[in-house]
C-alpha cells in the first residue's frame, strides 16, 4: 500500500514541575477497548474511472540516487532520431491531448553534508517533427518544509480534524496542499501557463529544488500535480539529480540524466493474486484515469431515497480492501516499472467528483448528516461499519472536501463550501453538515475530492440519519454537528 508519509515533527523541551525525585510514576495505559460495528449499508460507489492518462511518478518515494524517475520516452528511438542510453529505464508511452503528471518524493539528505539539495526536473518533447504546445490547466507543487520564502511549503501541522476553509488556506502536508489548492483550480506561481516544445530537441518545464539545509531530521518532501493539454504527441520523464544548494544544475545535467539509467526503485509488491500478507509498493507508471465522476441514486431511479440511510460508499477502494462492496476503485496501469506497483492502488490525484440529488419519499421531516469517514480496512461485508472507539495515532487522510447543498443557517440548500479534514484509523468522520427535507422534497448534494498524497485508503461518504432532539414533540434542531472550525 502507499505507505503513510512520516510526519516532520518538531522537538520541544518538556518543563521541569519539581524536584526530580518527586517526581510521581505514571500510570499504566489502559487496555485500548475493542472496535465498534455501526449497522449500515455499505454500497459500491456508482460511477467510473475516465481514459484521461495519468503520468503517476512516485517510485522511489525516498530517492537515494541520481537517475530517471520516470519516462515515456522510446528508448530505442530516443528524441530526434537519437537513441537513449538504457531503453529499459523508459516505458514508450507519448500522451496526446488532456493528461496529468502526479510526482510526490521524499530526500533524506546526504550523511556527507548537513546542506545538501536534491534537484528534480520535469522534461519533455515532441514525439515528431513539429512543435508541441503544452497548456496548464490546473497545477501546484508544495515542498513538507521550505528554506526559502518563494518556495511553497505545507508542514504536517497538528490541526483538528474538521476546519472550514476560509479566506486563509488550511492544509497539513504538501499532498493535502497541492489537493486542496488544485481542488479550487488554482494555478501557483512556480507553474508556467504553458510551453511550446521545439522538435528535436529536450525542453525543460520545471525545476524544483528538495532543500534539507537547516532541517532536524534531514528530511523533505515534495508533491507536484500538473493538468496538462497538448496539441501534439509528447513524451514526459521526471530526473532526479544532485547539485549546487541554491542554484539548480546545468541543464545539460538534464540531458545526460536521460541516457542514462534509473534512480533505484524501491518496495516491490506481492504478485497480483498472490496469498499471504500484501505489499502493495507505490507507483511508477502511466494509468488510465485521472477523475472518478459519478451519480449516487437508487437502481434505475433518478433519485436517492433518503430511507437508504445509514449508507456510506468507498472511497479509493483497492484490493483487500473494499470494505465488503467487491469494488476495486484503483486505476489500472498501461506500463509501469519491473518492481513497481501494478496497479494505481490509493488513486492518488484522483478527482472524486460526486452527485447525490436526495429526495424524501417519506411521510416525515428527515435529516441526514453527511461525513467522510476513515473505517478500519476490511475486504469483508460486516453489515455495517467499523471504528475504534480508542483514538488511533496513525493518520489516514488530510486533505480537502468541497461539498455544496448542504444546509444553510435558515435549514435550506447552501452554497459551496470546503473542509479540510484530518481522520485517523478508524476514525468515524465528523459531520460536514446536515440535508433537512421535507416529506416530498428533493436537494441536490455535490461532492468534490482530490484523493491526497500521503493519505491511506480507503475511505467512505457516508449518509447518516440525524435523530430528532428533545422531548416528543419538540422541534428539530437543525443542526445535527457541532460547527466547524473556522479559521
Amino acid at each position: 500500500m502507499n505507505a503513510v508519509f512520516p510526519a516532520l515533527v518538531l522537538p520541544c523541551l518538556a518543563a521541569l514541575a519539581g524536584p526530580l525525585l518527586a517526581q510521581p510514576q505514571p500510570a499504566p495505559a489502559a487496555a485500548p477497548t475493542p472496535p465498534l460495528l455501526r449497522p449500515g449499508t455499505v454500497a459500491p460507489l456508482p460511477g467510473r474511472l475516465d481514459v484521461v492518462p495519468m503520468l503517476n511518478d512516485n517510485n522511489p518515494e525516498v530517492i537515494k540516487g541520481p537517475g530517471i524517475l520516470f519516462s515515456t520516452f522510446d528508448g530505442q528511438r530516443g528524441y530526434a532520431g537519437r537513441p537513449l542510453g538504457e531503453p529499459s529505464a523508459h516505458l514508450n508511452t507519448a500522451v496526446h491531448g488532456p493528461f496529468e503528471l502526479f510526482s510526490h518524493h521524499i530526500y533524506a539528505g546526504s550523511p556527507e553534508s548537513l546542506d545538501s539539495t536534491l534537484w528534480l526536473a520535469v522534461v519533455a518533447a515532441p514525439r515528431g517533427n513539429a512543435p508541441v504546445k503544452l497548456r496548464t490547466v490546473a497545477g501546484s507543487t508544495a515542498l513538507s518544509q521550505s528554506v526559502n520564502p518563494d518556495q511553497p511549503s505545507a508542514p504536517f501541522l497538528p490541526l483538528p480534524a474538521l476546519m472550514e476553509q476560509g479566506s486563509t488556506p488550511i492544509w497539513a502536508g504538501p499532498g493535502s496542499r497541492v489537493a486542496t489548492e488544485l481542488l479550487a483550480r488554482q494555478r501557483s506561481p512556480l507553474v508556467p501557463e504553458g510551453w511550446t516544445l521545439p522538435p528535436g530537441q529536450l525542453s525543460t518545464l520545471m525545476v524544483l529544488p528538495l532543500p534539507v539545509r537547516g532541517l532536524d531530521p534531514l528530511l523533505n518532501g515534495l508533491n507536484l500535480q500538473l493538468r496538462l493539454n497538448s496539441d501534439g504527441p509528447v513524451d514526459v520523464a521526471t530526473l532526479a539529480a544532485f547539485g549546487p544548494v541554491d542554484r539548480p544544475p546545468d541543464p545539460a545535467v538534464w540531458q545526460r540524466l536521460l541516457q542514462g539509467g534509473l534512480s533505484p526503485k524501491e518496495h516491490s509488491p506481492s504478485p497480483r493474486g498472490a496469498s499471504g500478507p500484501m505489499i502493495y509498493s507505490r507507483v511508477s507508471g502511466v494509468q488510465e484515469g485521472s477523475a472518478w465522476v459519478g451519480r449516487i441514486t437508487d437502481p434505475g431511479q433518478p433519485t436517492l431515497s433518503v430511507s437508504r440511510a445509514p449508507i456510506s460508499w468507498p472511497i479509493a477502494s483497492l484490493e483487500r480492501g473494499t470494505l465488503g462492496t467487491g469494488q476495486v476503485q484503483t486505476a489500472p496501469l498501461r506500463a509501469f516499472y519491473p518492481g513497481t506497483a501494478w496497479a494505481a492502488h490509493g488513486n492518488y490525484g484522483v478527482t472524486y467528483d460526486l452527485s447525490l440529488p436526495l429526495r424524501n419519499d417519506t411521510p416525515r421531516p428527515v435529516q441526514l448528516a453527511l461525513a467522510l469517514e476513515s473505517p478500519i480496512k476490511s475486504d469483508q461485508a460486516l453489515g455495517g461499519l467499523r471504528f475504534n472507539t480508542t483514538p488511533a495515532r496513525a493518520v489516514m487522510f488530510r486533505g480537502t472536501v468541497e461539498v455544496s447543498g448542504l444546509d444553510n443557517a435558515a435549514g435550506g440548500p447552501g452554497g459551496r463550501r470546503r473542509f479540510h479534514l484530518v481522520l485517523r484509523a478508524g476514525q468515524e468522520g465528523p459531520r460536514l453538515g446536515t440535508v433537512s427535507l421535507r416529506p416530498g422534497q428533493e436537494r441536490q448534494l455535490r461532492v468534490r475530492l482530490i484523493y491526497p498524497a500521503d493519505a491511506t485508503p480507503p475511505q467512505v461518504l457516508s449518509l447518516i440519519p440525524v435523530p430528532p432532539e428533545g422531548p416528543p414533540g419538540a422541534a428539530v434542531k437543525q443542526s445535527g454537528a457541532p460547527p466547524a472550525t473556522s479559521p
